[in-house]
């Protein structure tokens, strides 16, 4: 639990899913400086005030009483959100409307609050998609540690939505002050894009990928994908499989077009994952191929015992944090819901020590390729 000091008052705030071997605060001084600011400079928040990119629901919940409307790609996050909430807010919870990054935005924004996000294409996406409703009076300001405001940020809240300043430096955080200039020209989003899969990468080779906004490599096929699809098992028949962590859903079009006895389902805490993955696997396979599309935090709503085959390369970033918790959670919810004699395939980068873990967990691990970056690596699990 991570107490926050506000202008609003304390609140306590967890990340999801809680756990207490997590030392990953749920706030931090970007957020505390943009509260800061709000309160010392007087900004009205009786109009429409939407957040975006709210990590953990530090801001939503410090200004509940104010009716903001949250807009999120992390499936996550707003399970924070409504926990946090429902911890320090209970009279104001259910005036906080949630929304995702899929949603319809709101009609009308009078106070823009954006929390840089990693993705600068998904800030790109977001600007423009919300842009038709910031008029000449709306307060922008967006908030992010100094390592995560650049150069190019700017200049898209320059190019999208006006004339942009930083503050200065307040405990490594900063501030972008955005003045809105009605006479800009609002153009669409260039989201989502697609390209063209190279020759030689086995059953996928020439297919299309689609990406919605801040999916990892938009723009082309990244190695440790290409390293996982020049070695994905050869399998026939009805089978279940899950592309763990989906991303634009390439691994698992992969394994349904070599496998097309296979239902896939294609698991992301990213609701742009999701969708990108929807409409690769739409693009490759035709709307009449099965498989299943779901927002959540990796296998746990999956049945036990219900899969065959587990195809995951896990993340190892939760923002700018470096930590093994989703990797550990994503192993262990595959252990749980595959069959006796299910298999479950990981990429990672070789310094990873996977397989570690995989060992501990399964009670084996096999290197099944690797080269001087990656490791691929298979882990069965045992009969009861």
């Amino acid at each position: 639990m991570n107490r926050l000091s506000t202008p609003w008052g304390e609140i306590d705030l967890t990340r999801h899913p809680e756990d207490p071997r997590d030392q990953l605060r749920a706030w931090d001084a970007a957020d505390d400086y943009l509260l800061r600011h709000l309160a010392e400079g007087g900004t009205d928040l009786s109009g429409s005030v939407v957040i975006v990119g709210d990590r953990w629901g530090a801001l939503a919940t410090a200004l509940a009483e104010h009716r903001p409307v949250q807009i999120g790609d992390s499936w996550l996050g707003r399970q924070a959100t409504l926990a946090n909430l429902a911890r320090n807010r209970a009279g104001h919870a259910d005036g906080v409307r949630l929304l995702t990054t899929r949603d319809t935005p709101p009609g009308r924004i009078d106070v823009l609050l954006v929390r840089v996000p990693k993705s600068l294409a998904l800030l790109e996406d977001q600007l423009h998609r919300l842009a038709p409703a910031v008029h000449e009076g709306t307060v922008v300001v967006g908030t992010g540690m100094v390592t995560e405001i650049h150069t190019s940020t700017l200049k898209l809240f320059e190019s999208v939505l006006g004339p942009t300043r930083t503050s200065l430096a307040v405990r490594k955080a900063r501030l972008i002050h955005c003045t809105p200039d009605p006479a800009l020209p609002r153009t669409g989003s260039p989201w989502p894009q697609s390209y063209r899969l190279p020759d030689g990468i086995g059953a996928a080779s020439g297919g299309t990928v689609h990406n919605h906004a801040g999916i990892f490599c938009a723009d082309r096929l990244d190695i440790g994908t290409r390293f996982l699809l020049n070695h994905l098992p050869e399998r026939h028949g009805p089978e279940t499989v899950v592309d763990l962590g989906c991303g634009n859903g390439v691994v698992g079009t992969a394994a349904a077009l070599a496998n097309p006895a296979a239902e896939v389902l294609f698991l992301d805490e990213s609701y742009q994952a999701v969708a990108s993955a929807e409409a690769t696997f739409r693009a490759n396979l035709g709307p009449d191929a099965p498989a299943r599309f779901e927002v959540g935090d990796g296998m746990a709503a999956v049945a036990p015992g219900s899969v065959d085959l587990v195809l995951n390369n896990p993340p190892f970033h939760s923002h700018q944090a470096l930590t093994d918790a989703t990797a550990w959670r994503m192993f262990t919810g595959a252990r749980r819901a595959l069959r006796p004699g299910g298999e479950l395939w990981v990429i990672g980068n070789r310094h990873l020590g996977y397989h570690v873990k995989l060992r501990r967990l399964f009670g084996n691990c096999r290197t099944v390729a690797a080269d001087p970056k990656f490791v691929l690596l298979r882990s069965v699990k045992g009969h009861p």
